[in-house]
């Protein structure tokens, strides 16, 4: 085989180490799973390996499926290779050694989360450990027992002056025992059982390493201690072992992966061989540069910079805009522009650091009947969170729905549980009720005192919410909802995934303020209305604009790329150490380094956060990449600021009201957000790549290359009919003046008023 016609000499240099241990440092868009696949090949039929001693260790079944196909292309005996994630390889051992295990058969059972978490809810009930950080720092304690592989007795001794260390000991071990009760292990189990497995009987240990002489892990960068020790542990004895990561993608700390690794496996494995894979195959020279910009300002490193023999292609741009409607605008505004160019929608993807930003760039393609999915990820309004808070406004306006009601009996977090909500649910059936119908009248219904005491803060806050519903508009409402119900203050700020969803509730906040701004009249039933239709309406067939986490968007690759929400906070989010500030940057590289041939990144000069607007500073990433120089902007400027916080919104309703900039769609700043086909920005702006010195910048979408709509002048008008494919039948009632791309706004039957243009929305004039 002319591997050489296969691989760069980088990737050739590498394969040719088959004996001893080797580390290659593989740069995104580098080709390491073809380096991983032609060594496995050569090993095969050039150093006479048997496929069957062969162990490749990769992190998905993806992955894993990926490089079998292309193993078995090359190699005729490719199939009896293992390749497998490190969890289905452990799982495989422990049944063919189950008869070592103390308290397993072979025949055992591996819990889902969903599993597991029933165990530890019984557990809590018996100990009567009703506080939720409480619950929610036990259930992270015990995967860090067993990602990081320490006994719970290390884990005591180092936390022994915690008050609740004695409580978690007894949690764990009847945890444990309730498992091997079951015959069952968690996903952690499958590693920590295995390790020990190899650590304390020999016998085993031989066994398997003489069943396996070479061994290769991808993604080495994501693995955690645990699978670190049970690698080094299996390759000990050949100490034939080839590691192939990229330290600039380690991007989950979080969840456990060690980046130490990558440097510790040079200490344990003193003789190693290190390859740098530094040609990317992917992206543009102008990217790459990008990409080496921000990250070599990371210092927990390999010194490598990507380099490539693809074209110079397009600057990278960057666009602040004023607020996150105009960021969304800009955004699917280009990428109608990059479609009628040739782009697929499917080539194209929004990434963003935190899903809580995701909601304004799906309603703006849903305007515009642009097809897009979420990738590994739930759309806005189906989020629990969002369903929840939402099913607060059902239960009010609907008291008969039951599945609304008991959505929201413990959220936010009261006490009642499922034995409380079946006896109300009983009662209920009984008489012929609601379930609503029983908590409002709890004092006089058969239940335990406990229950009624729990019950009686959230009737009055329900009958609270009762009397203002009829007071309050439809925003005003929302705000107080959200105030009194106490939603916000039940989630931890200081956990990523709390915080997570305390966004998301700040951006439905956001959504209700937007839809009470064009549709001034609307009652609540006409909001949930809008949603519940827009949903509905909001389907794909697998094909679209990808909108996804940066987390989630690793592996993958788009023609081209929009990072948006580059702003402090967000991206990045608030860091307390260095560590967790290179991970972010990290984060920011394997985002720019998803395109091919070109980059966009945004931001938000304002945002509407925690129920008031809010001045965002530019990320520090952007003055990384070179894309933003500093410029103070005092706040005094931006007439956003006559927005109040919602906790005084009702004591200054009048500012709220007279503020121009809350609806970016009046006829002002639509006017001078929809400039696309002939706009400039100056200085620091907008800045393209080596942009040194403040410069003009032009970011001009040319008209001729640009297939837009044939409007008909003649039709717009106020009173005109038209048709939306998604929205249905509507009504012109207001046309921006000025506007040169044939802004109007549109009454819809089924989700109120949107502000259209017409030169790019499917609309239809109706005769």
């Amino acid at each position: 085989m002319d591997y050489k016609a296969q691989l760069n000499e980088e990737q050739y240099q590498a394969m040719l180490c088959s004996q001893g241990p080797v580390l290659v440092s593989a740069g995104a868009g580098s080709g390491k799973t073809r380096l991983l696949t032609y060594r496995i090949a050569y090993l095969i039929t050039d150093c006479g390996v048997p496929a069957n001693k062969i162990l490749a260790i990769t992190f998905t079944n993806k992955a894993a499926n990926e490089m079998k196909e292309r193993i078995q292309k090359i190699v005729p005996d490719g199939q009896l290779v293992t390749v497998c994630t490190f969890h289905s390889f452990c799982a495989r051992m422990l049944r063919t050694y189950a008869s070592f295990i103390p308290g397993y058969k072979d025949n055992f059972s591996i819990f889902s989360d969903a599993d597991t978490a029933k165990i530890q809810k019984d557990l809590f009930k018996q100990m009567n450990i009703q506080d939720e950080n409480t619950k929610s720092n036990f259930k992270h304690n015990i995967s860090t027992i067993k990602n990081d592989n320490m006994s719970i007795e290390e884990f005591v001794n180092i936390y022994k002056y915690e008050s609740s260390i004695l409580d978690f000991e007894k949690f764990y071990k009847s945890y444990q025992a309730e498992l091997i009760k079951n015959n069952a292990m968690d996903f952690d189990d499958l590693l920590v059982n295995f390790y020990n497995l190899i650590k304390t009987n020999s016998e085993v240990l031989a066994s398997i390493q003489n069943k396996y002489t070479y061994f290769s892990v991808d993604e080495f960068q994501d693995t955690n201690k645990l699978q670190y020790d049970i690698i080094k542990i299996l390759a000990s004895k050949t100490r034939n072992i080839l590691i192939v990561g990229d330290e600039d993608q380690s991007i989950y700390g979080w969840r456990g992966a060690n980046i130490d690794n990558i440097f510790n496996f040079t200490k344990d494995f003193k003789e190693a061989k290190v390859f740098k894979l530094e040609q990317n195959y992917r992206s543009t020279k102008k990217i790459l540069e990008r990409a080496n910009l921000i990250i070599k300002n990371n210092k927990n490193r390999l010194d490598k910079k990507l380099y490539t023999q693809n074209d110079e292609g397009a600057d990278v741009y960057y666009y602040p805009a004023q607020n996150e409607s105009e960021e969304a605008d800009f955004v699917v505004h280009s990428i109608i522009q990059k479609h009628n160019q040739g782009v697929e929608y499917n080539d194209i993807a929004i990434l963003m650091r935190l899903n809580s930003l995701s909601r304004a760039f799906e309603e703006k393609l849903l305007t515009y009947n642009i097809p897009h999915i979420m990738y590994n990820g739930f759309k806005f309004f189906e989020r629990a969170e969002i369903k929840s808070v939402l099913a607060y406004l059902t239960a009010i306006v609907n008291p008969s729905d039951d599945v609304s009601f008991v959505r929201i009996i413990n959220f936010p977090k009261r006490g009642i549980g499922e034995t409380s909500i079946d006896k109300l649910t009983e009662i209920a059936t009984l008489t012929k009720r609601s379930i609503k119908d029983v908590v409002m009248n709890c004092e006089y219904e058969v239940l335990p005192k406990g229950l009624k005491d729990k019950l009686k803060p959230f009737k009055e806050l329900l009958q609270d919410l009762g009397e203002q519903i009829n007071k309050l508009g439809l925003y005003e409402f929302f705000v107080y909802l959200v105030k009194e119900s106490k939603i916000l203050e039940s989630f931890d700020k200081e956990n990523e995934q709390e915080y997570e969803r305390l966004l998301n509730i700040n951006s439905l906040i956001n959504s209700v303020r937007e839809f009470e701004e064009n549709n001034p009249e609307a009652t609540i039933v006409d909001y949930l209305e809008s949603v519940t239709l827009s949903s509905a309406m909001d389907s794909d067939d697998g094909k679209g604009v990808v909108i996804a986490t940066v987390h989630s968007a690793k592996g993958l690759e788009f023609n081209t790329v929009y990072v948006v929400g580059c702003e402090e906070k967000i991206f990045p989010i608030s860091r307390d150490n260095n560590d967790d500030l290179e991970e972010e940057r990290r984060l920011m590289y394997v985002a720019v380094t998803r395109a091919e041939k070109e980059l966009v990144l945004t931001s938000s000069e304002s945002r509407f956060l925690y129920g008031k607007r809010e001045y965002s500073p530019k990320s520090r990433f952007l003055y990384e990449l070179d894309l933003a120089k500093e410029r103070k902007i005092k706040p005094a400027q931006f007439s956003y600021n006559n927005y109040n916080s919602y906790e005084n919104y009702y004591e200054n309703k009048n500012s709220y009201q007279s503020s121009n900039y809350g609806n970016s769609f009046n006829s002002n700043s639509y006017n001078k957000l929809n400039t696309y086909n002939n706009f400039s920005y100056k200085g620091d702006n907008m800045n393209t790549i080596g942009s040194n010195n403040q410069q003009s910048f032009n970011y001009t979408f040319k008209k001729e290359t640009v297939e837009k709509k044939s409007v008909d002048f003649s039709k717009i008008k106020l009173g005109a009919k038209v048709t939306h494919p998604k929205f249905g039948d509507g009504e012109i009632v207001e046309i921006s003046n000025g506007s040169s791309n044939h802004t109007v706004k549109i009454k819809f039957a089924t989700v109120g008023e949107k502000m259209l243009s017409l030169d790019y929305a499917p609309i239809e004039f109706k005769d």
